[in-house]
């Protein structure tokens, strides 16, 4: 089975140009097949029973109910796990099946398969598990005390015994925020009959995944077969397993197709969360407004098990202060075990957490500075040539992080008025607020993260192009999320070797090796560089055949017999090109966290203008500004998308979405109690795109969709500051937080 986009047929879009999704119109249709719309013959339903408690040791656990039932042709528990026991992607720690004992809300205890999902869901429920409830661990205060370390990372540069004359010190908190992709997950795994298995689920990272599953099933690595699915959304969520191996388990143990399909509640157990942070910081400045001194310990909630806490708290840390010039920096970080939720990667993981209370620690030094907050950015902002204040790398490419925050401060604000318009207004068509009562605010912030992976990773990314009768086939294990990777490689195939006709296809694990994770604001560089290179090769493969006169006076291939020559010649001999694309060298860090362990930096910045409605304490986002650092825009409409998106991610961080957790527990877990922004939410987003073009991105380009999540959200929050006087450390930001 061979998922493929298609370009729409005569028409040719290159790089820098807005072209549409080929995968648009299907979306728009109904038409794309998303992971939840897969079947097979045959194929049974599965299903889980999880655990209600965030904390327990299972006493007992009795299948023989869900056994019994008609229709019921699987129930395993961890006993029945056939090797590997656990799992993880970067520490294996996790548990398939409950061990024995609970350790957060929604664990799996054991799992079935039926021939309905009434059948499934009703046997899952019948199992009869007894718990002895277990108090748990929820502080990550406690949990620091309590040694539950995941990962203890540290960046300690210059002299301990040097201060500035202007301090500020405080404490910041973001709470948990879920990923709440629109797509559940949902998946199926198919028996090839030979012992081996297809599975098909949401993933961002088809060979991580592939390792993992076959350790688990004991099998050869030949024998399973990771597919990419269509998927409504990730930014995170699908970088760990959730239901991929439980489906290969139970269709093995029934020998036919098994589906599962998450309902929203369960989605929210079954993936990973933002991390919640504890952050305490400490800035120091001389009288001139230069930076002399930063310290912090940040706190973040890995929840039950690794995931991938280990990488976000080295990003925390790594970017603890900000795009920033800075001699002495002393920075502690601790990925904490608790028995909440675990938590991973979401966009712009670690970088956001700290980017807020960063950039509110800026604020505060302006304002005990006297010093107008932009002008402070602009003077301790760091460019090429100048320091990672965390790590000691230098900064060789281009990073504009003065002309982010010019561009944005140049741009027009709106009038002063407040508008008489109920729509308008905080309080909306609850007719709660009156214009009379409503405070204006505006407030900065400046965002800046790593491009790809970092700390010495290997980071690659495999491409395959082929020359077939209709055009250009790019084979790539590279996964689509929704971010239109997609158009942006189809594009730069096109512009590179001339050919109009070109179609990704996106291969299974045992077809072509790994792309790396859709994370890390990487696979434009990383994929779109391994497509890039292999058009290079394909292109002169081609020349080398046909010699140079197949070409135009502009470059691009003659039209008319050449055409159909290239046809003919696909049916006698394939011109292929196969490249493994990897990022320049970067380092492990040192004992004190030092070391080139970036390939690449990229800033943002926002500006945000909000009304607020003091006696009830509502808020309403009447403008975004922004500008970001794009390298180079590949598709313009597309990085518009992404900015908007992002930022819309940021301002829900900001002012409404938070995972209520009471002892571990969610209690929260849909759509109607966990808040997100939706189209009345959404203000107007101006964005400026400053390309300076990076050298190792294809055509100068940047990964860059992370960086709106990060500088909007301290954005929103210093516009709070500035219409209420309040200090407002933790996000989201409540009602009574702002309420006179």
């Amino acid at each position: 089975m061979t998922t493929r986009a298609d370009t729409e047929v005569g028409v040719a879009f290159g790089v820098g140009e807005s072209a549409p999704r080929p995968d648009g119109i299907p979306k728009v249709t109904g038409h794309f097949a998303y992971a939840s719309d897969l079947h097979a013959q045959d194929m049974l339903w599965g299903a889980t029973r999880r655990a209600p408690h965030a904390h327990a040791t299972i006493t007992s656990v009795d299948v023989g109910p869900a056994v019994a039932m008609p229709g019921v042709h699987a129930v395993l528990t961890y006993d029945d796990l056939p090797a590997e026991r656990f799992q993880g992607q970067i520490v294996t720690d996790q548990p398939v099946l409950a061990d024995g004992t609970i350790r957060y809300w929604g664990e799996v205890v054991a799992i079935v398969a039926a021939d309905d999902p009434t059948t499934a869901r009703a046997a899952a429920d019948a199992i009869e598990v007894e718990y002895e409830y277990l108090d748990p661990l929820t502080d990550v205060d406690e949990a620091l005390a309590a040694g539950e370390v995941l990962r203890e990372a540290v960046a300690y540069r210059g002299v301990r015994d040097v201060h500035g004359a202007v301090v500020v010190e405080a404490t910041y908190e973001t709470a948990t925020q879920d990923q709440a992709p629109l797509g559940n997950e949902a998946g199926i795994a198919i028996p090839d009959g030979a012992g081996g298995i297809d599975v098909y689920g949401p993933t961002q990272w088809t060979h991580v995944d592939h390792e993992q599953i076959v350790a688990c099933l004991g099998l050869r690595p030949e024998e399973v077969r990771v597919h990419p699915t269509g998927l409504g959304g990730a930014f995170g969520a699908r970088e760990d397993l959730s239901l991929q191996t439980h489906l290969c388990l139970l269709a093995l143990q029934s020998g036919r197709p098994v589906r599962m399909v998450f309902g929203r509640a369960e989605s929210f157990a079954a993936h990973v969360k933002r991390h919640a942070a504890r952050m305490y910081y400490r800035h120091e400045a001389d009288l001139d407004g230069n930076l002399v001194r930063v310290e912090a310990k940040l706190l973040l909630d890995g929840g039950a098990y690794s995931m991938t806490s280990p990488a976000v708290v080295a990003n925390a840390v790594g970017f603890a202060v900000g795009p920033y010039r800075c001699p002495n920096v002393f920075i502690d970080g601790y990925a904490l075990r608790t028995n909440n939720p675990p938590a991973g990667a979401m966009r712009g993981f670690g970088a956001v957490q700290t980017g807020f209370a960063v950039e509110s620690q800026m604020d505060r030094l302006a304002e005990e500075l006297g010093m107008d907050p932009l002008e402070l950015r602009l003077l301790n902002a760091i460019g090429p040539g100048d320091v990672l204040a965390t790590t000691g790398q230098v900064i060789t490419e281009p990073l504009p992080t003065r002309e982010v925050i010019e561009s944005v401060r140049a741009m027009p604000l709106p009038e002063d008025s407040i508008s008489s318009d109920v729509r308008d207004l905080p309080g909306g068509t609850g007719l709660t607020t009156p214009s009379s009562v409503v405070v204006r605010g505006v407030g900065y912030a400046v965002g800046f993260k790593n491009l790809a992976f970092s700390e010495g990773f290997d980071d690659f990314a495999e491409a395959r192009l082929t020359l077939t009768p209709v055009g250009i086939d790019i084979h790539t294990a590279a996964i689509e999320v929704g971010q239109g990777m997609v158009t942006v490689l189809e594009q730069i195939a096109r512009t590179v070797t001339g050919v109009e006709s070109v179609r990704v296809v996106f291969d299974h694990t045992s077809q072509i090796g790994s792309a790396g994770s859709t994370s890390a604001s990487r696979q434009t560089q990383m994929t779109g560089g391994a497509v890039m290179r292999a058009a290079e090769q394909l292109r002169t493969e081609i020349l080398e055949h046909y010699g140079a006169e197949a070409l135009s006076n502009d470059g691009v291939w003659r039209n008319g017999e050449l055409v159909v020559s290239l046809v003919e010649a696909c049916l006698e001999r394939e011109f292929s090109a196969h490249v493994r694309h990897r990022h320049q060298e970067t380092d492990e860090p040192d004992e004190n966290g030092q070391g080139n362990l970036h390939v690449d930096f990229a800033v943002s910045a926002h500006r945000a203008v909000v009304d607020v409605d003091p006696v009830l304490g509502l808020v309403k986002v009447v403008k975004i500004d922004t500008a970001q650092d794009v390298g180079f825009a590949l598709n313009p409409m597309s990085v518009i998308g992404q900015i908007e998106g992002g930022t819309m991610q940021g301002i829900g961080l900001a002012i409404m979405e938070e995972l209520v957790i009471d002892h571990g527990v969610v209690r929260n877990a849909s759509f109607t109690d966990y808040l997100l922004p939706t189209f009345l939410d959404a203000p107007p987003v101006e964005a400026v795109l400053i390309e300076q073009p990076s050298s190792w991105g294809p055509f100068g380009a940047k990964g860059f969709a992370e960086l709106p999540t990060i500088s909007s959200t301290p954005a929103v929050v210093a516009a709070l500051r500035a219409a209420t006087g309040k200090a407002l450390t933790r996000v989201p930001v409540r009602p009574e937080d702002i309420a006179f």
